[in-house]
């Protein structure tokens, strides 16, 4: 099977954003003797992919047709939004000119690298895929980026509706994802639900880091860990500086807060926590170095604003603190809350509230049995459900009957 693949953010491990899923699902199809084209841009790739605004190469096997495109979260939206139009219009002359495949998949966000992949799909009558990751515009609408009834929002879900409407099959990462697809009038049987995955190989439970412990004066603490992107939608800044500062009053000196990430909001989480002693941030760490983070954290966190699209997200942080065997903490009321306590592998907290926050840490510190065992089951929990190996044969299996769906033409 030749697959074209679109994702405008590919990274691989050594990646400081950790997003994988579309370098893993490739590394496996190539594995099982498929071949991959992998259309993206050079945001998140080395070096040499910024030197022309068009770009071939290999990275472990898969096919890399790169366009040169800004992107980093510190961007303001303007910006944003240019970077996606810029990568539409590169994305679809190598997408067009990438030569015949069996099936075309395109992964969001943003919801503009469907333009691309439906272009490609239909100049070569290839069937056409495409995976949900967020659920735009609709979560764009509810952070204030975009209006519901301004222009730009009303042709963005005129979009999302068309890109739905012409795919054989459209990926989603969560159930609360799949019933917003399902909502825009796809037929259920057409919406398949592949989650993000934890990479058992990756994360794993272990010793903690002693680099880590003694660069950050962590030894005989209860350490609160949190990687990631720290944006709006993030709000870290809205958790732990209030949790920190409580905690401090309180006497607890023995609990810390070990953060690592960039991102929009890190500048105002420098600011809140600049007097907290309570508080280390790393900077960012490449995806293939985060589990010396969660091995060396206690607890670690998957932390959203307080928006309700936010409860359908699928998040990576949340799927390596599973594998890590470490208790999550998480403050969104939808699948990840229900995950949690209904394996009791973590807490869930209401978003916004930092007390709420300090008073779940301070309660897993204080009961060291219970913490272990919530991460123990988390662990089984990811092994089950949610291993990488797992969810792409499902993947792989949705790609290969869309492409079958044009032999039987």
């Amino acid at each position: 099977m030749r697959v074209l693949y679109l994702h405008q953010f590919f990274a691989t491990r050594e990646s400081s954003l950790g997003l994988i899923r579309s370098y893993e699902f490739s590394r496996r199809l190539i594995e099982q003797g498929h071949e991959v084209t992998m259309v993206t841009s050079s945001s998140r790739l080395p070096e040499s992919y910024d030197e022309r605004v068009f770009t071939e190469g290999e990275i472990d096997g898969i096919r890399i047709r790169s366009v040169r495109v800004r992107y980093a979260n510190v961007m303001g939206y303007a910006r944003r939004m240019w970077s996606f139009v810029l990568f539409t219009l590169g994305a679809t002359w190598l997408a067009a000119t990438a030569g015949r495949h069996d099936v075309v998949v395109a992964t969001s966000t943003p919801l503009t690298v469907g333009i691309p992949g439906w272009v490609a799909a239909k100049l070569t009558r290839t069937p056409f895929v495409f995976e949900v990751r967020d659920l735009w515009p609709e979560a764009a609408i509810q952070m204030g980026a975009l209006s519901r009834t301004g222009t730009i929002g009303r042709v963005a879900k005129g979009l999302e509706r068309f890109l739905y409407r012409h795919s054989h099959s459209v990926i989603a990462l969560s159930p609360g994802m799949a019933e917003g697809v399902v909502a825009e009038g796809i037929p259920p049987e057409r919406v398949r639900m592949i989650p993000n995955c934890s990479d058992l190989d990756l994360f794993h439970p272990g010793d903690k880091d002693p680099e880590l412990l003694e660069r950050f004066g962590l030894d005989g603490t209860f350490v609160v860990g949190y990687a990631g992107a720290i944006g709006p939608s993030n709000a870290v800044e809205a958790h732990v500086p209030e949790a920190a500062l409580i905690l401090e009053e309180r006497g607890r000196a023995d609990i810390v807060f070990l953060i690592a990430g960039e991102g929009k909001s890190l500048p105002e989480l420098e600011r809140l926590t600049a007097e907290r002693g309570n508080v280390r941030l790393v900077g960012s760490l490449p995806k293939r170095d985060v589990p010396r983070l969660t091995r060396t954290a206690d607890v670690l966190m998957t932390l959203f604003a307080d928006v309700p699209i936010l409860a359908t997200n699928s998040p990576n942080k949340f799927f390596d603190a599973l594998a890590s065997a470490r208790p999550v903490i998480v403050n969104q009321p939808g699948w990840t809350r229900e995950l949690v306590e209904g394996h009791d592998a973590g807490v869930y907290i209401r978003a916004g509230d930092g007390r709420a926050l300090a008073d779940a840490v301070e309660g897993l510190a204080d009961d060291p049995g219970r913490t272990a065992q919530m991460g123990c089951n988390g662990r089984a929990l990811a092994e089950e459900q949610f291993d990488r190996d797992k969810q792409a044969e499902r993947f792989i299996a949705v790609l290969e009957e869309a492409a079958a769906s044009r032999r039987r033409r």
